[in-house]
């Protein structure tokens, strides 16, 4: 069991360090992850890109018929109202001066503007020099938060991180045994208590193992809240000032998970995690298939807040750095 442990993390470090090293394999890597995102946000009958490639890169007149059915079909990506409407106030006023010469260019100049409200908040997640640097994870019930820190994880270590996670859902026994398997499998270190233990010891005992070991980042996978029940966040509270007391500049990172797929109640949860433990990034994970991606548009434009990862798929290599240009070029497509 040791010696298939150990091969299983030379086979992760070997990977990684070739992925690197080689310009050829990075960057085939990446072409290959924005293909699949294209792909992805491109899939449903509903999509964005094909909606809007229906209305504006055929013969349509720049009328006020043609603004309503882009208004529907932003709506209907679940871009929200209030992105929608400044997006279409803008091509409106476009319209209106006679900068655009037809469809075509109506399509052009939408991207350019979903282009203006994504780039100020493609903020890719920095650790800094502290040590441990403490990310602290939350999110609801079911957004995939745990998986998605296993993911994050394998970034981390491909970049040289030395990692520990930490088990501070104490509520579920499967939470628990779940995180240790993804550290058995990624053969990094996890703090684990048995379940229904205080939350916020494990993550003090756990700060002190991280000081102790020297390790790089400390990540901590808290239990699936429900936004709106006011006696689960304050849990997370005390998580937080636990942390807080025994590193007064930590947590270094709050990274609220949230799935793609549940449209503007992100808007809902967003809110609420931020005003309980104040909020510093974003993932956004399930975005393939079965979302239609408009809401990470919503959630740039109505609150500002760091994107620092999309999640597209299931293997660990499916956690991607958000990138303003690629997620507007997969959303909608650049056309010749």
């Amino acid at each position: 069991m040791l010696r298939a442990k150990r091969a299983l993390a030379y086979r992760i470090k070997s990977l990684a360090d070739t992925a690197l090293t080689d310009p050829h394999v990075k960057s085939t890597a990446r072409a290959g992850l924005l293909a699949r995102l294209r792909d992805n946000l491109g899939s449903t009958p509903r999509s964005l890109a094909r909606g809007l490639g229906d209305l504006l890169l055929g013969p349509r007149a720049l009328d006020a018929r043609l603004i309503e059915d882009i208004e529907s079909s932003l709506l209907a990506a679940d871009v929200g109202m209030e992105t929608t409407t400044f997006l279409v106030d803008a091509l409106s006023r476009r319209i209106s001066r006679h900068e655009l010469a037809d469809a075509r260019a109506a399509y052009e100049a939408l991207r350019q503007e979903m282009l203006g409200i994504v780039q100020p908040v493609a903020r890719p997640l920095t650790v800094g020099n502290q040590r441990p640097f403490v990310i602290m994870a939350v999110g609801v019930n079911g957004v995939g938060k745990t998986t998605t820190l296993a993911k994050l994880t394998h970034r981390l270590k491909a970049q040289g991180k030395d990692t520990m996670l930490v088990a501070a859902d104490t509520f579920r026994a499967a939470a628990i045994e779940q995180l240790k398997t993804w550290g058995e499998r990624l053969a990094v270190p996890v703090i684990a208590q048995h379940t229904g233990a205080d939350a916020a010891a494990v993550c003090h005992d756990a700060l002190g193992a991280a000081v102790a070991r020297g390790v790089d980042v400390l990540i901590v996978d808290t239990a699936g809240r429900q936004h709106t029940h006011a006696g689960l966040m304050d849990e997370l509270k005390k998580i937080r000032r636990v942390i807080n007391k025994a590193r007064p500049d930590a947590p270094h990172e709050v990274l609220l998970v949230l799935d793609a797929s549940t449209g503007q109640n992100a808007l809902s949860q967003l809110k609420h995690f931020n005003e309980a433990i104040g909020v510093t990034g974003i993932a956004l994970a399930k975005l393939d298939g079965t979302a239609k991606g408009g809401i990470l548009l919503a959630i740039a434009k109505q609150t500002g807040m760091p994107i620092r990862f999309v999640g597209i798929g299931e293997e660990l290599e499916d956690l991607q750095e958000f990138t303003a240009p690629e997620f507007v070029n997969a959303l909608l497509p650049a056309r010749e």
